[in-house]
Order: C-alpha cells, then sequence, then structure tokens
C-alpha cells in the first residue's frame, strides 16, 4: 500500500469529514484470516470523489449509500465517486491476522497453545484490520461488534459489554484517530479493580498469571498515581472510561497510547527478579502511555510533522509524574540512557529537526519517529519550563488542552499557548532549537564557557557551570546563561570545571585531555548528577575520537565498582561491552579489557547490598564480560554469588554468554530451551543460537533473518542481536553477504521492521575501512527503501567512528 502523502491528506481533509465507524468483527475461526466488516458514516461535498484505505486478503463486497460496487483495489485504496453530502459505506473483508505488529495480531503461546490477539494500528495499519479514512485529523466515534469464542476476554478502547454468547459490543462516543484503534481478545488473565472512579484493569497471557498477579497491586497504585497527577497537571478529566492496560507478546516495542487499552510488551511482566532502575523504567512506561491519554489522543496532531509533540511531552511529562509521585532519581534514568539514544541520533547523518521536520507520506514519517522525537524534543521541553517557569509552563499547556479536546492541533497552536500564559514570545526560543538539528559544544577554557554550534544556529544554554577539587568535593557552582560563543565566568579553581554539570541542557561538554587524565581517580568520587555529564561527555568524545578507547576502559573500571545507582551501573556496563570492548577496541585488546570489567563487575557484585538491585545489575555486566566458562558453569550449578537468585532471566543471560564463547553445545541449548517453553523462552533461545560460532548456526540464523517471511518481528531482533559477536570467525562470510542480501529484505517486511532489522543486523564487528566503503557503495542505490537506507546509515555512521578512533589512536582495526 502506498504511503498516503500530506497533500492527499489535507486534499481529503477539505472534501469528507467522518462521523464514525462501526466495525463487526469475527474471530470465531482458527485459520490465517478473520471477517472484517466496516461501516464508515461520513458527510461530503455533494459531487466529490475521495478513497478509503483497506488492505484485505479478500475483498467479499462493498456498498456505497445502499448500492453495490464492483470496487478496484489498488495500493490498497478504494475510490469513491460522486459521494453524497452523507454518506454510508460498508466494506466487508476477509483480513489477515499479522505477525509484523502491524493490523490485527495473533500469536500462539508456546507455554498453553492458546492464542491471543491484540491490534496495533499505529502509524499507518488501521487498514489491516478494518477500511477507514486513515489520517489523523479525521477522527472519529468508533464501535465494535466482537464475535468470538464466550471463553475469552474482549477489551478495547471502551468498556466491553457483552451482548450475547461469544458475543461483545464496545462504544466510544468521542472521537478517535483511526492510529490509535485497538481491541484486544483471548483467554487472557486478568486482575481489575476501581480507584478514584475509574475501573482500571491488567491483562496478561495467561501462562504469565503468576506474575501479574505479583505485579497488580504495584502496577495498579502507580497507574491510579499517575491518572491523578495528570488530572492535576491537565485539568481536565481522564476522557476515555476504563483504563486497561494488556501486557501482549511480540509487541516489538515498549507500548502503545491506545485511549483506553494500552497495549505494553509482556517482557515488562518481569519473569526473573528485576533491578530497581528496571522497575522505575517500568513505571516510567506507564506513566509516559498515560501522558498520551491527553496528549496525543485527546488533543492530536493534525499531521505526522508534529507526531515529535506526542512522543515528547509523554517522554518528558512521564519523567515529571514519577519525580511527583516519589520514584527514586527519575532524571539519573533519563540522563544516562534516554538521553544518549537522542544524542547519537542527532549526530548522525540521519539526524533532522526536532519539529518542521516536513515529513511528506507517513513512510517519511515512520523514517523518523526516532531517539529526536523522543529524547531530544523531552530535554528541550525540561528547558522550557525552566525558562517559562513551571506555572506558566502548565498554564499554557492546560490552555492548549482545553481549546483542542478531541480534536486536532499544531505546534503553531501550542507555542501560542504557552505565549498568551507567560506573555514571552517564544519564537526564537522555537526557530533555534525545534527548527534545527545538531549539538552545540560546550567548553571551559581560560575563564570562559566556549559555545561551538556546528550550523552556526544561536542557542541559548541555561547551565550549572561547577568546579570540583580532586576529592571530589564540590568547590563551587555558578548558574550561568550562555547567549553567546564565549561566555566569562567566574568560578572557583578545581581539578575539573564542567559546563552543564547538573545535565540541564542538550550539548555536548567537552573536557580538555589533561582533564580526561583525572577523571579516572576524580569520577568515582562524584556522587551528584555531574556524573552523568561526565559519562555522556566520555561517549560523546570516544565517538568523536576525542578519547583513547584505552583511557576510556581504564575511566570504566575504575568507577562501576563504586557506582551506587544501578541505572547508571547497567547502561555504562552494557555500553562498555557491546560498545567500547566490542567496537573500539582491537581482538587483542578486547580480551584484557574484557576481563578487567567482569573484575569491576565482581567488585560492584559484593559492594553491592546482598541480593540488591545493584548487585542484579553488576552480575549481568559480569556475566556478559567473562571469557570464564568454567565460573559460568558453577552459576548454571547453583553456586551464584552474594545472596543473588539464578532465575530463568539470569540463567538466560548465562547460557547466552556460554553459546557465544562456544562452550555451550546444541545439545545442551535444546534442554535449556524444553525447561522454559514460553514464548519468552523461545526468544532467548534463537538469540543464543545465533550467538553459537558455529557455521551452521550463522547459516540457520542468516536464512531466517534474510529469508523467512513468515518470522515475527521479535524473533528477528533477537536474532540480530545474538548474531554478531566480536571475534568470532563463523561471521567473516555475513559481513559482504549483508550488503548484498539486505536490499531484498524489503519485498519480505514492511513497516518499522525494516529501518530496526537493517540496523540490528549490520555487520557491526567488522571494524574496518572495507565495511565502510561497502555501507557508502549500497547507499548510493537509488532503489533501496528508505527504511533500510535510514538502518544502514545509521549502523554505519556508528562503525565509521569506531573506523576513526582506532586509527586515531593507533587500534588495529579488525
Amino acid at each position: 500500500m502506498r504511503s498516503l502523502t500530506r497533500a492527499e491528506a489535507e486534499d481529503r481533509a477539505a472534501t469528507v469529514r467522518v462521523t464514525g465507524y462501526d466495525i463487526d468483527l469475527d474471530l470465531r475461526e482458527d485459520g490465517p484470516t478473520f471477517r472484517s466488516r466496516s461501516t464508515v458514516r461520513f458527510g461530503a461535498r455533494p459531487g466529490s470523489r475521495t478513497f478509503v484505505e483497506v488492505r484485505p486478503r479478500r475483498l467479499r463486497s462493498v456498498r456505497l449509500n445502499g448500492r453495490s460496487l464492483d470496487p478496484v483495489l489498488e495500493d490498497g485504496r478504494l475510490v469513491l465517486d460522486c459521494l453524497d453530502e452523507s454518506n454510508a459505506l460498508v466494506v466487508d473483508a476477509d483480513m489477515a491476522y499479522s505477525h509484523e505488529v502491524e493490523g490485527l495480531c495473533r500469536t500462539v503461546d508456546p507455554a498453553d497453545g492458546q492464542s491471543y490477539l491484540y491490534a496495533m494500528s499505529f502509524l499507518d495499519a488501521a487498514p489491516r484490520w478494518f477500511a477507514c479514512l486513515d489520517q489523523p485529523d479525521l477522527k472519529a466515534p468508533v464501535s465494535l461488534t466482537v464475535h468470538a469464542p464466550r471463553e475469552w476476554t474482549v477489551a478495547g478502547n471502551a468498556p466491553a459489554l457483552a451482548t450475547g454468547a461469544g458475543e461483545w459490543r464496545l462504544e466510544q462516543p468521542n472521537p478517535l484517530a483511526t492510529y490509535v484503534t485497538t481491541l484486544i481478545a483471548g483467554p487472557y488473565a486478568t486482575v481489575a479493580e476501581s480507584r478514584s472512579g475509574v475501573r482500571f484493569a491488567l491483562h496478561a497471557r495467561a501462562s504469565l498469571r503468576r506474575e501479574l498477579e505479583r505485579d497488580a497491586d504495584s502496577l495498579l497504585r502507580d497507574s491510579a498515581g499517575f491518572l491523578a497527577e495528570f488530572e492535576r497537571m491537565f485539568a481536565f478529566p481522564y476522557p476515555w472510561g476504563e483504563y486497561h492496560q494488556a501486557f501482549v507478546p511480540e509487541l516489538g516495542t515498549s507500548a502503545m497510547e491506545n485511549p483506553g487499552c494500552v497495549t505494553i510488551g509482556d517482557d515488562l511482566l518481569f519473569r526473573g527478579a528485576p533491578t530497581d532502575a528496571e522497575i522505575d523504567n517500568r513505571a516510567n512506561t506507564i506513566a509516559h502511555e498515560m501522558a498520551h491519554m491527553w496528549f496525543g489522543d485527546l488533543v492530536t496532531m493534525r499531521w505526522w510533522d508534529d507526531l515529535w509533540l506526542n512522543e515528547s511531552f509523554a517522554e518528558y511529562l512521564g519523567f515529571v509524574a514519577c519525580e511527583a509521585l516519589g520514584r527514586r532519581a527519575a532524571w539519573t534514568e533519563f540522563g544516562i540512557s534516554t538521553k544518549p539514544w537522542g544524542q547519537r541520533a542527532d549526530r548522525r547523518p540521519s539526524t533532522h529537526p526536532v519539529a518542521a521536520n516536513a515529513a511528506g507520506d507517513t513512510a517519511a514519517a515512520l523514517t523518523d519517529f526516532d531517539g529526536i522525537s523522543y529524547a531530544k524534543g523531552a530535554a528541550l521541553l525540561r528547558q522550557l519550563a525552566t525558562r517559562l517557569g513551571a506555572e506558566a509552563f502548565g498554564a499554557g499547556l492546560r490552555r492548549h488542552i482545553a481549546a483542542h479536546a478531541f480534536g486536532n492541533a499544531t505546534l503553531a497552536d501550542l507555542l501560542a499557548a504557552w505565549t498568551a500564559a507567560s506573555g514571552v514570545d517564544i519564537t526564537a526560543w522555537s526557530d533555534a532549537w525545534l527548527r534545527t538539528s545538531g549539538m552545540d559544544t560546550l567548553q571551559w577554557r581560560d575563564g570562559a564557557v566556549l559555545r561551538h554550534s556546528p550550523d552556526g544556529s544561536h542557542r541559548e544554554h541555561a547551565v550549572t557551570l561547577a568546579s570540583f577539587a580532586r576529592d571530589g568535593s564540590l568547590r563551587e557552582a555558578v548558574p550561568l546563561v550562555l547567549d553567546g560563543n564565549r561566555t566569562p565566568a567566574a568560578i572557583s579553581p578545581g581539578a575539573l570545571v564542567l559546563p552543564d554539570a547538573r545535565d540541564e541542557t542538550w550539548a555536548k561538554i567537552a573536557l580538555p585531555d589533561t582533564a580526561w587524565q583525572d577523571v579516572p581517580e576524580l569520577l568515582p568520587r562524584l556522587r551528584g548528577p555531574e556524573r552523568l555529564a561526565i559519562w555522556n561527555a566520555l561517549r560523546l568524545a570516544l565517538a568523536d575520537s576525542e578519547l583513547d578507547p584505552r583511557l576510556a576502559a581504564q575511566i570504566v573500571v575504575a568507577t562501576l565498582p563504586v557506582e551506587e545507582d544501578d541505572a547508571v551501573l547497567g547502561a555504562v556496563g552494557t555500553w562498555a561491552v557491546s560498545s567500547l570492548a566490542a567496537a573500539y577496541l582491537s581482538e587483542t585488546e578486547r580480551p584484557a579489557a574484557l576481563t578487567a570489567l567482569a573484575a569491576a563487575a565482581d567488585a560492584a557484585v559484593y559492594g553491592a547490598p546482598a541480593g540488591s538491585g545493584r548487585a542484579l545489575a553488576a552480575a549481568r555486566l559480569y556475566v556478559s564480560a567473562t571469557s570464564d566458562g568454567g565460573a559460568l558453569r558453577r552459576w548454571l550449578d547453583g553456586d551464584v554469588p552474594h545472596g543473588l537468585v539464578l532465575d530463568v532471566d539470569l540463567r538466560w543471560a548465562v547460557v547466552l554468554q556460554l553459546c557465544a564463547l562456544g562452550e555451550f553445545s546444541a545439545e545442551e541449548l535444546g534442554a535449556e530451551a524444553a525447561r522454559d517453553r514460553t514464548a519468552q523462552g523461545e526468544l532467548r533461545a534463537a538469540q543464543a543460537d545465533a550467538a553459537r560460532p558455529e557455521p551452521a548456526a550463522k547459516e540457520r540464523a542468516w536464512q531466517t533473518l534474510m529469508s523467512d517471511p513468515d518470522a515475527p518481528n521479535p524473533l528477528l531482533y533477537a536474532i540480530a542481536r545474538g548474531f554478531w559477536q566480536p571475534g568470532q570467525a563463523a561471521t567473516e562470510p555475513y559481513a559482504a553477504r549483508f550488503f548484498e542480501e539486505v536490499p531484498g529484505m524489503a519485498q519480505l517486511r514492511s513497516g518499522w521492521v525494516l529501518s530496526r532489522l537493517a540496523e540490528l543486523s549490520y555487520p557491526r564487528t567488522a571494524v574496518r575501512r572495507a565495511t565502510v566503503a561497502a555501507s557508502e557503495n549500497l547507499l548510493r542505490r537509488e532503489d533501496l527503501h528508505p527504511g533500510i537506507r535510514r538502518g544502514v546509515v545509521d549502523a554505519g555512521d556508528d562503525l565509521r567512528r569506531a573506523v576513526e578512533a582506532r586509527e586515531r589512536f593507533g587500534v588495529a582495526l579488525s
């Protein structure tokens, strides 16, 4: 189905007005399809024409205003001519169940053989399960009639009322955008209760009932607390009736903000012990999706170029709500994990402005749905809230919601609301920050903070300049506004003077070479947000060939044993293994670096309280870094250190590392898979098998990635994550094969899986100039699918940076 262009959407919105959908779904058959009968009611200019999107397996019939049509379906569109002022279109079709997380998805739980359904309509997938006018500014009430086995649970955008044996009716009177229309159906386990006048319900596969019931009180308490906080924040009551949260399999993303029925990846129902950071991250996901109930669902962007507003606001307000409810160090997680995601995106060739990214069609909008849309936008909103003050920022937000509730709005509408509420014209701020791309560099030198903009933009920064003594104590902190390329400041001298010491702005912090030499001694003694600023500066300096990878590894090893926050320990440790050691160090230097990192992780385990989240984060790091197969075997036998438990998740981490080391046979892996016959177990087994260094395992994994049209997205991602292991000779032939075969992926798959899978399956361990050249050659192809192009651009830029850093500092290439 071809992408809807902005011009087509504007023309259609000027021609028609959708007044309602009535969708009848028959889900009782067990085959590859289901029957969908869509009635679309809409007004139009008499005599005009329009089109409706639908992607059926078989089109049974089409009736317009009572008369049968002989439809011609081209690129997923039904063209309708000679419209009346009031129209009723009935499309009867057989639709295919999806395994690509687009449309009505069906998965079979290997634990019990039961089928579970959920609908994913984002971004343009709604026509895969019902006929519609699929664009965000044609919102309308939606009613669903669902026929399904009588023992099933059914939920969606409105309360599901049983109207007969095996029949449910869901009627949402408030207008919905098509991309957030959803349904879940299946033998889901459910926990529900009413809090503060709203019925909350949690759903998960029956095989996860124990985990659901274990976590239900915490999940419901968080949900009710966030809802109360957002009602206060927006001064608008929750508008969607009930609030369902369905933990669904194979979602392929963290969650989706469907009004009244959020779908969440069921990996967030932890099967093993979670770290504190993972619990907080789940709470943030819940808050993020709930913020969308107002910003995105109640008030929806007019076109996809403002999609960033949905995600940036939900990301920012999610952290604000977590902080309001007393979640520990909410902004630490943002600074150490979320912000670096956006920083990487903003420095790649694929960077784009936060706003005004000129999404000409839906495909372009999906390609630019990235760390800039989430992390950078959220960081800028945090900055704007500081600039305007919390009261004015909130007043403008409430004004915006009240003015556009149940409708659509643009960035210009939001800026006008903030200007009216604050009396401050923020046009210049918007132009400088939202309509440009790239990151400024800030550096302390000769008594001043220097600002360098890569594109010459004038971006004002509000930061805290701080100096630290060699023992880690703060000597002085000075608030500073940087409105020029050189801002003098008087501050007490110290071993380190750090611009943006509180991690408040969006910029790269550059440290002089002499300062980096002191960091291995200084960083372990710091305890405040300056740690985040230094870690982010370190990662960016490494990627810019400004920091010797060996010194970076030394800093990590010196610091992690005393790091007290498991979010920082986990994020930095994962980066050190998967990027620093894997890409920036040579084949001869990597083993010693990983051994030192494993020793640091072991020290961190015993330096943490026994059985704590910090000890668990350190133990996972040890497992991923060590080459001591004997020690890992002892873990499998139950000899786990310092009060930890070898639960199912930690066990799979050990198995994965043993497989990557070539010390776990196919028969042993089969036994592990047999003891964990669950959906998650299948994914973990597939990842571990792909990590094995045997040529047969690599070829089996590769064929699935490149040739299997029926493999579900999460399975593809798991295999791609396991495939490229540093130092494995068996992967060598696949570096060249990637560039030959990846263009054909577009013939097998569609949607956001293309860019993500192209990036994950890129030969990231082939760190050499030949790989850079192969990327450049592939990108010259004019017929390369945009999604694949984006994945290759991003992964190729990461590898190019590693090549250049290794060349700069004399680290041998692979």
